[in-house]
């Protein structure tokens, strides 16, 4: 198995987790978890495999994926029922976790089919948040990408790392751990330091 396909997996593991967590705090049976646990690990890339038209999704021919996801969400369910709760940091650390290992695994595979350097960066962004938006539109809550907090922001910033380092000749690994780096530092400072970005607000006018 090759680093990328193993990180590949690894961020299926971890966002399956957040879907998870987010399905225990709305009460779901197992199956429901899974459900939401499937729809945020993979739900993001395949959106971005259909825009890219790279044939089927990457989980289709692959059920390793299906695999992690049944597997990661039956683990975190035996232990949240083991201990009655789930440490509240780990909704967050898996939610960072993910969205930095998907926003960079998108924008290389974006880049690897040929796609500008911009357009590689949307796909990364796709590939980060889309799987997170439908979970928590499953779940009835708003997206995060969609409140206050620093989150699409910091999958941006990743995908810029990571194209901008390649541009000016550091390797693709180190590309993929300075960019990783920081979607995951920004975004933990954004959930310890309530930093968030402008809001916009328009005022009504009195006639």
């Amino acid at each position: 198995m090759d680093m990328i396909y193993l990180l590949d997996l690894a961020g299926t593991a971890v966002f399956a987790i957040s879907g998870v967590q987010v399905a225990g705090q709305m009460r779901m049976d197992p199956f429901g978890a899974t459900v939401l646990a499937a729809v945020t690990a993979i739900g993001g890339g395949t959106i971005r495999d259909a825009i890219l038209d790279v044939g089927p999704a990457f989980w289709v021919h692959d059920p390793v994926y299906l695999t992690v996801i049944i597997l990661t969400s039956m683990l975190t369910i035996l232990f949240a029922n083991r201990n009655h709760r789930m440490p509240p940091i780990l909704l967050p650390l898996a939610d960072a976790a993910g969205l930095a290992l998907f926003t960079v695994l998108g924008t290389q595979k974006a880049l690897a089919y040929g796609a500008p350097g911009m357009t590689a960066v949307v796909m990364g962004v796709i590939t980060g948040v889309a799987g997170g938006i439908i979970r928590d539109l499953l779940a009835s809550r708003v997206p995060m990408v969609l409140q206050k907090d620093i989150y699409a922001t910091a999958s941006v910033l990743g995908g810029l790392v990571y194209t901008g380092a390649l541009l000016i000749g550091i390797t693709e690994g180190l590309a993929m751990l300075l960019a990783m780096t920081g979607v995951f530092t920004l975004r933990m400072a954004a959930v310890h330091w309530h930093l968030r970005l402008p809001i916009f607000v328009l005022k009504h006018h009195r006639s």
